[in-house]
Order: structure tokens, then C-alpha cells, then sequence
């Protein structure tokens, strides 16, 4: 009888509020209560399950390695709780907001273009996009879904596997009638080679040797960019090579504004696609779930 007694909902969505705004006078304003009030719940919370979840200080708070764990569950528990209401009060037609995080080229070439249609599935949903090619935590940024390139860390993300992609070297034809076409690594050592300028990007570009085995080659651009797409407009302006993956560049290859070069000693190393989240299938809402499934059957890329 004394579990009645406890507004554990109203706690943890305190707790919750405190923590993504970083102090508790601002989760007071949006819910509408005085700081004291804010504080007293998550000292509530605390003293009832017996642990330190957050380290005040004048300035900010920081969560504890059991505050962050408890952080992770009550968002999902109190997204479960939204939707559940928002089921009965709609006849469980998928709605509200899903925060969606991707590259700017995942965005641009393929995103952008096909998101009319999921809207039209589903007018219910809105979709707050968010294009960078920085690596965000999804706790941190309150995203929902986000699209990550490349061989995925072990983490506590979950991940739904959308394709696969290679990477081919590329240039303009301008730049290699100033320059020639190379044919061998001696070559393309003489070459302009462009690369990222990202924590996580790779600074070398693997190439096949016809002996067997793989060498490589460091980028050495005047210039490194942020994004695929600034490298692209780069290298569409005929300042050097770059290497990047073909489902970013296939249309300029077909057009003949990009030619793909060094294709024998291409090492065919592949690049997956995954759209990653937080929690097990059980757990997600239904607006985030559908959004997913859409991706899955939207792009298949190959």
C-alpha cells in the first residue's frame, strides 16, 4: 500500500527534466513548479532507492555512473508512458515527434528527397532532422534515431542494419586533364588527395597492391572539410581526388561530372549503413518504430 503513496512518475519526470536542462530552475519553468519543489522530488527519489543519482554544484549537475544508468531508463520508461496515452487518446495511430540525427550526405541524397512519403504515411508524426556528420550521443542530444557510417563500436545502442556501401576514388575530368590520370600508387603519390578533418575520419586511403596485400596513402589536400558533401563540392571544382562512397557520387559518375579512378587497386573494403537507437524493440514508441521500419524498407543500399 505505501507504493500508492509515491508519485513516481511525477519524480522521475523531475529527475529527467532536471538532468536535460542541467539545472533545476529551468525544469521548473517547464513544468511549471518552483525550484525548491524540483529538488525535493529528485532528494525524494534518492533517498527512496537508496543511491546518489545527481552531483550538485552552484553551476551545474552531473550525473552519477547509477544516475546515468537511471537517466537512460526513465526517459524510455517515460516515453512508454506518453505513448501509451497518446494510443488510447488517438486509437493507437503512430504520433508526436521523432528526433533524427544523420550525415549531411545520408541526408541530402537520400533522406530529404524520400521523407514526403513517410509523412504521408503517417501525418501524425513530425520529424525534427538533424544533419552533421558529428558523432552525437543520443542521450546528450535527445535524439531518437540517428544514421551512423562505418563499423559501429560496441555500445549500448541498438542497430538496424540498412545497406552496405564501397568506396571509390574520384576526381573531375577538368582536374585530370591539368593533371593525368593515375594509373599506379607511384602516380597518385604526385596527386592532390582530399580528406575529412573529423575526430573519427580516416587519414589514409587504403589501396590493393597487384604484388598481394594493401598499402597506403596519407591525405595531403590544402584543404579538409566537416562533411561529404563539402569534399564532393570540392572535388567537383577540380582541386583534387577524394575518396568517397559510391552511393554519394553514383549520380555524378553516371553524368560523367565525376570518373572514378585507381578502380584496379580498389582494396573493395565495405562501408555499412545502420540507423542506431536506444533500447530494444519492446521499449520503443511507435512513432520511432514505424520510422524505423520505414528506413528499412525504404533504402536497401547496395
Amino acid at each position: 500500500m505505501p507504493r500508492l503513496e509515491v508519485n513516481r512518475a511525477g519524480e522521475m519526470e523531475a529527475f529527467v527534466r532536471a538532468v536535460s536542462r542541467r539545472n533545476f530552475s529551468a525544469a521548473a519553468r517547464e513544468l511549471r513548479m518552483t525550484p525548491s519543489a524540483i529538488s525535493k522530488l529528485v532528494a525524494r527519489l534518492e533517498a527512496r532507492l537508496g543511491v546518489r543519482l545527481l552531483q550538485r554544484s552552484t553551476r551545474k549537475l552531473e550525473l552519477t555512473a547509477e544516475g546515468a544508468a537511471f537517466f537512460e531508463r526513465s526517459q524510455r520508461a517515460l516515453a512508454e508512458l506518453d505513448e501509451a496515452e497518446r494510443s488510447v487518446a488517438a486509437g493507437a495511430a503512430p504520433r508526436g515527434r521523432v528526433r533524427v540525427n544523420c550525415s549531411v550526405v545520408f541526408g541530402q541524397c537520400l533522406l530529404m528527397p524520400a521523407l514526403p512519403k513517410f509523412l504521408a504515411r503517417y501525418p501524425e508524426v513530425t520529424l525534427d532532422v538533424d544533419l552533421t556528420d558529428r558523432v552525437v550521443d543520443l542521450v546528450d542530444e535527445r535524439a531518437d534515431v540517428a544514421m551512423r557510417h562505418g563499423r559501429l563500436p560496441s555500445s549500448r545502442l541498438v542497430a538496424r542494419h540498412l545497406g552496405d556501401s564501397r568506396k571509390a576514388i574520384v576526381a573531375a575530368p577538368a582536374y585530370l586533364r591539368r593533371h593525368g590520370t593515375p594509373t599506379i600508387v607511384k602516380e597518385l603519390e604526385k596527386h592532390v588527395r582530399l580528406g575529412f578533418n573529423y575526430a573519427h575520419s580516416t587519414e589514409t586511403w587504403p589501396l590493393r597492391e597487384r604484388r598481394g596485400g594493401t598499402a597506403s596513402l596519407p591525405i595531403n589536400g590544402p584543404a579538409r572539410v566537416s562533411n561529404g558533401e563539402a569534399l564532393r563540392a570540392l572535388v567537383l571544382a577540380g582541386l583534387g581526388l577524394a575518396r568517397l562512397s559510391t552511393f554519394h557520387v553514383q549520380r555524378d559518375l553516371d553524368a560523367g561530372r565525376l570518373v572514378a579512378v585507381m578502380e584496379a587497386f580498389n582494396p573493395g573494403d565495405i562501408e555499412p549503413l545502420n540507423a542506431v537507437y536506444l533500447g530494444r524493440g519492446g521499449h520503443l514508441p511507435a512513432r520511432v518504430r514505424v520510422f524505423l521500419d520505414w528506413l528499412a524498407e525504404e533504402f536497401k543500399i547496395s
